[in-house]
């Protein structure tokens, strides 16, 4: 029910994110308003923000969408590393590095390999409608034989816990969009 729930939710994200015309702010501001509002204003801050967007166009992936997945990750700091050895902005554990070809520890190669990634997910669950982007999501935290085996997002508390703050994440920078 919970997952159902969710997978609801990113789809009227979605949605309302479409339908609503009107831009109070461009992704720029909106991701570096996120972003610095987490680690401070800063050089360091308006970097982060230009990879996201760069990533975002390079990779067709939405920016506020992927300043999401970054900010659940890392909280936009590259140093940030899990106890399962992923690494930096994007949290890529060294296989899937190794896969997209990038180097991990580099921060732009980084963000375009988490962008990569998580472009490949969507893709992959493109096909289940509505609930193909929830899917994505829950596939970039728990990979996407765990997605594929449950037949939607992982009974995993972690994975539901994750993609409700991505959901959570991305409502908030969508209704910035729209005020």
């Amino acid at each position: 029910m919970l997952k159902r729930l969710l997978m609801v939710l990113v789809g009227l994200m979605f949605l309302l994110g479409e339908a609503v015309p009107a831009f109070a702010y461009d992704d720029k501001t909106i991701v570096y308003g996120e972003v610095a509002g987490r680690i401070g204003e800063s050089d360091e801050a308006a970097w982060i923000t230009d990879a996201i967007l760069y990533a975002g166009a390079v990779y067709g992936v939405d920016p506020l969408l992927l300043a999401s997945v970054m900010e659940a990750e890392s909280g936009f700091t590259m140093a940030s590393t899990s106890s399962a050895g992923a690494y930096g902005y994007m949290q890529l554990m060294p296989e899937t590095a190794a896969s997209l070809g990038v180097d991990r520890y580099n921060p732009l190669e980084n963000v375009l390999g988490g962008a990569s990634y998580l472009r490949q997910q969507m893709d992959h669950f493109a096909g289940d409608g509505e609930y193909g982007l929830t899917e994505a999501v829950g596939a970039y935290n728990a990979g996407g034989g765990a997605v594929e085996k449950y037949g939607g997002v992982p009974p995993y508390a972690e994975t539901i816990n994750y993609v409700a703050r991505i959901a959570d994440i991305y409502g908030k920078l969508l209704q910035e969009t729209n005020l």
